[in-house]
């Protein structure tokens, strides 16, 4: 095996396994989100579990946010307006990857 081959490998290794590293951070993030939305809505316990599970299978629907923003300010309504819910994905984005990189 040439230094190329070597070297095409890593980047290929190197890009997979950053993809199922946001793929896990944008998991993880969905679930925080859906747990802090339920929190909103006065949802605890294995409530609160169940619907953060919708809003993690919400993110299969198309590539992007987008489906899971609609799925939680819909579900949200007049409880948290758009900047309030996209902040809250931004800012729990950043706390999901700092919690995957504690576990690595």
């Amino acid at each position: 095996m040439t230094t190329f081959d070597e070297r095409e490998n890593a980047f290929e290794n190197k890009f997979a396994h950053d993809a199922q590293m946001q793929f896990k951070a944008e998991a993880r993030r969905n679930k925080l989100l859906g747990l802090w939305a339920a929190g909103l809505m006065g949802k605890s316990g294995d409530e609160a579990d169940a619907y953060a599970k919708e809003v993690i299978k919400a993110d299969f629907e198309e590539a992007g946010d987008e489906d899971v923003y609609r799925k939680v300010s819909g579900d949200l309504g007049d409880l948290a307006d758009e900047a309030t819910v996209r902040a809250k994905m931004a800012e729990l984005m950043a706390e999901a990857k700092a919690q995957l990189m504690k576990e690595i």
